[in-house]
């Protein structure tokens, strides 16, 4: 028996790319499919995937949370989105992925594609196409027969084999490079055959990419990653991104899954996560600087810092639940003031169109963006929060 805080799961949501919201699993299994994209090549398969109370250990017997890889996971990941997997090292992030491929077996929970249990079905038999870290291709074959050998090995004729190929390297980039043995190219083409190979079959339910550009030299990054971004647009493929780096997820993602110990934190577009973070991780990790987070009281309904009262966009109808209270604001939404929360400035840094200056508020920082030709006091000083972007929080979880 799990013992008290194990058992509690969000409810489940789904990550539709043709809703502007979340919806709840029941909204999603109508059985209707969304319509297929004009550039959807006949006969592509993809499919709705169903996390239902995921959870994992590496350790056997499991003593205490702690133990737990995921902790937890109800989501449904809707056809034909781009979504991204974020989060910190150790989070879960590639755990979660492998158990959707089949490389792992969730200790709990159960991973249905379009309603049908697949948990323990193995990865040949889901229709999953993964790109790992570290390209994966044969050294000795040409690119084009790197691109070609899922079709032939699924005894695709010829004459599709090329049309597919052909296409699949003219989106790529790659069509100069068709007859050049892969061991004499350059990471960036060699993970971009790694790619191809996923995109070229028609019977995948989703494409998976493991921290796909880690091995790219950063000039290159931003080249495959708009890339990957523009197939997604062509195909409509499902694609689901794993990455630490907040700028890849950010830019390539229409929805966006925040990990943090475990645990979903939230879902939401780039938007939805800086401005309305729901999570304290999720105002710190996403963006940079990230989310200032204030220890705060509550005085008859208003929030206080100290002797100061903060407005905030969210102010409670009664008292959270919460034990541990803090106010969360970025520093996009801090300004230098006449009068308000009396702070000392500590270090200002020049980041080009701005400068980052740090304060201290008792033993809490701030930090706030001003722009060239604002005064900035070296001592002594005030700041002030914009209420529409101030909010406060219980036990790291927006009060609502």
């Amino acid at each position: 028996m799990p013992t008290e805080g194990w058992s509690h799961h969000e409810p489940p949501v789904s990550l539709s790319p043709r809703n502007s919201g979340l919806v709840s699993r029941s909204d999603s299994r109508s059985g209707e499919r969304g319509p297929v994209a004009a550039s959807e090549p006949p006969g592509v398969l993809m499919a709705t995937i169903t996390l239902e109370n995921v959870r994992h250990t590496y350790v056997a017997p499991p003593r205490g949370p702690e133990d737990w890889a995921l902790k937890g996971i109800d989501l449904v990941w809707s056809d034909g989105g781009a979504y991204a997997l974020l989060g910190p090292s150790g989070c879960g992030k590639t755990t979660l992925l492998n158990i959707i491929s089949g490389l792992v077996r969730p200790t709990e929970g159960r991973v249905l594609f379009d309603d049908v249990d697949l948990t323990d079905v193995p990865t040949d038999q889901r229709h999953i196409a993964q790109v790992f870290q570290f390209p994966v291709v044969y050294d000795t074959m040409t690119v084009y027969a790197n691109l070609a050998f899922p079709l032939r090995n699924r005894g695709v004729p010829p004459a599709e084999i090329e049309r597919t190929v052909r296409d699949i390297a003219s989106m790529l980039d790659l069509e100069t490079e068709l007859d050049r043995r892969a061991a004499r190219l350059t990471a960036d083409a060699k993970q971009k055959i790694s790619l191809g190979r996923g995109l070229v079959r028609s019977d995948v339910n989703v494409i998976m990419f493991d921290e796909p550009l880690t091995v790219i030299d950063p000039h290159v990054k931003w080249q495959l990653r708009s890339k990957l971004r523009e197939l997604h647009q062509r195909t409509r493929r499902t694609m689901i991104y794993v990455t630490h780096d907040q700028t890849e997820a950010l830019t390539f993602a229409d929805k966006v899954v925040v990990m943090h110990e475990g645990r979903v934190v939230q879902v939401g577009s780039p938007v939805e996560l800086f401005e309305r973070p729901r999570h304290t991780f999720v105002g710190h990790f996403i963006g940079s600087p990230g989310m200032n987070v204030l220890p705060c009281r509550l005085q008859n309904g208003a929030a206080h810092i100290g002797a100061e009262r903060v407005e905030i966009e969210n102010p409670p109808g009664r008292p959270p639940d919460g034990q541990r209270l803090v106010i969360g604001v970025r520093p996009e939404f801090v300004t230098l003031a006449q009068e308000g929360l009396p702070v000392s400035i500590v270090r200002v840094s020049d980041a080009g169109r701005y400068r980052i200056v740090e304060a201290r508020l008792g033993e809490s920082r701030i930090k706030l963006l001003a722009e060239d030709g604002v005064s900035i006091p070296a001592g002594g000083a005030f700041v002030r929060f914009n209420p529409a972007h101030t909010r406060l929080y219980a036990d790291d979880r927006l009060v609502e």
